[in-house]
């Protein structure tokens, strides 16, 4: 299903939301502009973020936005945005995520702040390794490229883990912004403490120009490697973490990975395990994660070099114990295009194409009834955009979706609403 047309964005959206019977929702902010026009296709309405601040995640009735030289919280959802304060480097921030409590963790390439007080004030956190010293981020060769330490593909990193609040997520990184250690960070304290849940090992594809092995970044201790992490979830079934990683084999082992891991709370302790590594041509090479009912759904972003006449792509499902077994996998819908981002909430699978390797100029995946039927869109209008970073519904019933240029470069955040 493609909606076309040869306006810019936001003359198409206004013309879609005309003829769609779309609704202007009114609202104001002392950062300027109008709400976005809201336009609708059978299953879910949608619109671009307001004008202001780029909205860089939600919660319930909060959001977290920056923009201009500031950091910015709303508490209606981004209609205004009351709490603010000055951050000159707003435009670099990669990663954040409003705690339970209220705490707001965030950070910029290569650092990680928390505020407790509604961004009155803020504070650096420096993380601690799996012994407790000071995780200090390297010296970079070109100080316009420290890496992507925080930032990641995935948008939702807080569990509900034996009545505590855990954060848990890992960096997808090493495309753009310089060569970084791949990681996995948590925090049981709302973000006053961020640790090393595990750390990836040394791969010589991704390091700094004319580094020497022994300044190597990555845990010199462990072979596995890959390029960046894809997803990061939890099963409270097995009260366990998945994770998925990218990307190719590049002669130093497959950098496909399935790991599982487990964390006792008493000891501060992980113990992790790699299930199944793969090269890129397998529907391994995935992301999406979501448990719903014990039950382990996925994406797959495969893409070669092709065994056989098509790629091993799809939406599939298993029980987690058979996630290293394809014979055990129900595939749910093949998009027939790469595809390694999805949420599931309320019975509603949503999922997003990969726009360099689609002709979805901005493709979506959806299913209301927990992959019984199955419908795509193309948005057009938006230009080639690649959703990532799926955030749950806010208070008001929308999802938030970063809208990447290509894949990886900052667009806009599209705003998705279900139809009963």
């Amino acid at each position: 299903m493609k909606h076309s047309s040869q306006f810019t964005r936001r003359q198409w959206l206004r013309a879609t939301a005309a003829t769609a019977g779309g609704l202007w929702l009114p609202g104001t902010m002392d950062l300027t502009a109008a709400l976005s026009d809201v336009a609708d296709t059978k299953h879910f309405w949608y619109r671009l973020a307001p004008d202001g601040p780029y909205i860089d995640s939600q919660r319930d009735h909060k959001a977290f936005g920056f923009g201009g030289g500031k950091i910015l919280l709303s508490e209606d959802n981004g209609k205004t945005w009351p709490h603010r304060a000055e951050f000159a480097d707003a435009e670099n921030i990669t990663f954040s995520c409003l705690l339970k409590n209220g705490n707001i963790l965030f950070a910029t390439r290569e650092k990680l702040f928390l505020s407790t007080d509604n961004l009155r004030t803020h504070r650096p956190i420096t993380v601690k390794d799996r012994e407790g010293r000071d995780y200090v981020p390297h010296l970079p060769v070109n100080p316009a490229e420290p890496g992507w330490y925080f930032h990641p593909l995935d948008g939702e990193h807080t569990w509900d883990v034996n009545g505590a609040e855990m954060l848990v997520w890992g960096n997808y990184c090493n495309v753009v912004g310089g060569a970084v250690p791949v990681n996995i960070y948590y925090s049981t304290d709302s973000g006053q403490t961020v640790k090393l849940a595990y750390s990836f090992g040394q791969n010589p594809a991704f390091q700094q120009k004319g580094a020497e092995p022994k300044s190597f970044l990555g845990d010199a201790k462990n072979p596995i490697v890959c390029r960046h992490i894809h997803s990061v979830a939890y099963n409270p079934a097995e009260n366990a973490y998945y994770a998925c990683t990218g990307d190719l084999s590049r002669g130093q082992g497959d950098e496909c990975h399935w790991l599982r891991g487990t964390y006792d709370a008493k000891s501060d302790k992980w113990e992790w395990k790699v299930l199944i590594s793969v090269n890129s041509d397998s529907r391994h090479k995935s992301g999406g994660i979501n448990f719903v009912g014990g039950k382990l759904y996925w994406a797959s972003d495969a893409n070669g070099p092709k065994r056989g006449d098509k790629h091993d792509r799809g939406i599939f499902t298993c029980a987690p114990a058979d996630i290293a077994n394809p014979a055990a996998h129900t595939l749910l819908f093949n998009p027939e295009f790469e595809c390694a981002n999805m949420i599931i909430q309320d019975g509603v699978m949503l999922a997003a194409h990969y726009a360099p390797a689609s002709p979805y100029v901005t493709g979506f995946i959806y299913s209301p009834d927990m992959g019984k039927t199955w419908a795509q869109y193309d948005l057009p209008g938006f230009g080639p955009r690649s959703g990532t970073r799926f955030h749950k519904k806010n208070s008001d019933g929308w999802f938030r979706v970063d809208l990447r240029k290509g894949w990886i470069d900052r667009g806009e955040v599209l705003f998705i609403k279900p139809k009963p």
